[in-house]
């Protein structure tokens, strides 16, 4: 078996991968939250701007990171080619742990919408449905998230359409008072919704020309991303208002719903669960390949390093992430799961902001404003999240450090 991968997906295949892990769930769970935590309506879009230009920063560091080294594993082999081991097993570690959570999260929203009575279930069978589908290689994997992110985008503008013509609140209507604290908590929820377009950096090792192609695909689209949630934001503020928004468990069917459109609810409900499937996708689709690179450097059991041979795909790591994730939504609680998810994956941008400090003058403002947004979004999270994610960290540390002493300790 060998153990490269083949350079297989263009410009256009990386940034549907981008979208598909973007334009995902989160943006139907995300607004709630957010406009709870941000106290008005003006908050709410503040929030997105601050974590649109977090998401910015650490997208053009990841862009540029990987067109040097355009090979699998994403900010792992960054931070470990320009920081060191440590730093590049941290960012991997922060990585797989808060992703393998956020496909847990993914794949109980599906059950959520699809079957709530049986959400475990439905999970369950998500998660073996789509490892069997990335298994297949990555141009079926693209092929699926070209059709999930078209019908996605197709119900986020019908409930764009519908709040707008229905809207009578002013998007800026004052709600609870605007706190710099609650601003920043409402964008360290809303980065949930924009942690997606470094998957096509992850997938560096399959993409063709990746010093022209990566740097083209991952602005892209993280600006069609960020123009269709503020799109979304906007509309259904205009609708819900900024205290409803703020009580919604599901901001967007409520929207339809209030718009006057209660045919279109069951549309967004099944919307939210391909949406949710095409991040579940997404996420195993990173998660295997961050694996893979560390599997090569023995970070982890080096039999998940194997390449398919036919498929070209890190067959065994995509085996064993999906086992771990199904066992995760068979036990788990969607808030549980994505609690340290949020946080661990600021601690892999900011590792990766930091590597790209070292690649020359020219990319240090960006860099330190990237690095900086992480570390404040990061402690600016609820405490709960800031405590499990920071435990995760340390686990890793130790993890880390005992295998290194027993490296020490071997003849």
């Amino acid at each position: 078996m060998t153990s490269e991968l083949r350079r297989t997906l263009g410009v256009f295949d990386a940034v549907v991968i981008g979208l598909g892990a973007m334009v995902g769930a989160g943006i139907f769970v995300a607004l709630g939250p957010a406009a709870e935590a941000a106290g008005s309506g003006t908050g709410l879009l503040v929030a997105l701007g601050i974590a649109a230009v977090v998401a910015y920063c650490n997208a053009m560091a990841s862009a540029r990171l990987a067109a040097r080294y355009p090979s699998s594993g994403g900010t792992y082999v960054y931070g470990r080619e320009c920081l060191g081991s440590f730093w590049g097993y941290l960012a991997g570690w922060a990585f797989v742990v808060g992703k393998t959570a956020s496909c847990a999260a993914m794949a109980l929203t599906v059950g959520a919408y699809v079957w709530p009575g049986q959400a475990h279930a439905v999970a369950v069978a998500a998660v073996v449905a789509l490892t069997a589908v990335n298994y297949g290689g990555v141009q079926k994997s693209a092929l699926l998230t070209r059709v999930i992110v078209a019908l996605v985008l197709a119900v986020l503008a019908a409930v764009v359409v519908v709040s707008f013509g229905a809207g009578a609140t002013s998007p800026l209507a004052p709600g609870g008072e605007l706190t710099a604290g609650g601003a920043l908590q409402a964008a360290g929820l809303l980065f949930f919704a924009f942690a997606g377009y470094a998957r096509i950096a992850t997938l560096g090792e399959e993409v063709r020309d990746p010093a022209r192609t990566i740097p083209r695909a991952v602005p892209i689209a993280l600006g069609i991303a960020l123009a269709v949630y503020a799109l979304v934001a906007v509309s259904v503020l205009t609708v819900l208002g900024p205290a409803a928004l703020a009580d919604s468990p599901a901001p967007l069917t409520d929207a339809a719903r209030a718009a006057g459109a209660g045919r279109l609810v069951p549309v967004v409900a099944v919307g939210a669960a391909v949406a949710a499937l095409g991040s579940l996708l997404s996420l195993i689709l990173g998660v295997s390949r961050t694996t893979l690179a560390m599997a090569r450097d023995g970070y982890l059991p080096t039999a998940l390093a194997a390449v398919h041979p036919r498929f070209q795909v890190p067959h065994r790591a995509e085996l064993a992430v999906g086992a771990v994730v199904a066992v995760v939504a068979a036990t788990a609680d969607v808030r549980d799961a994505i609690g340290f998810s949020s946080f661990g994956v600021l601690v892999y941008y900011g590792i990766a902001n930091a590597s790209a400090w070292t690649l020359g003058p020219a990319r240090r403002p960006l860099a330190a404003l990237g690095l900086a947004g992480c570390g404040a979004l990061a402690f600016a999270l609820p405490l709960g999240s800031v405590l499990a994610g920071s435990g995760v960290v340390a686990a890793g540390v130790v993890a880390w450090a005992i295998g290194r002493g027993r490296d020490r300790t071997e003849p």
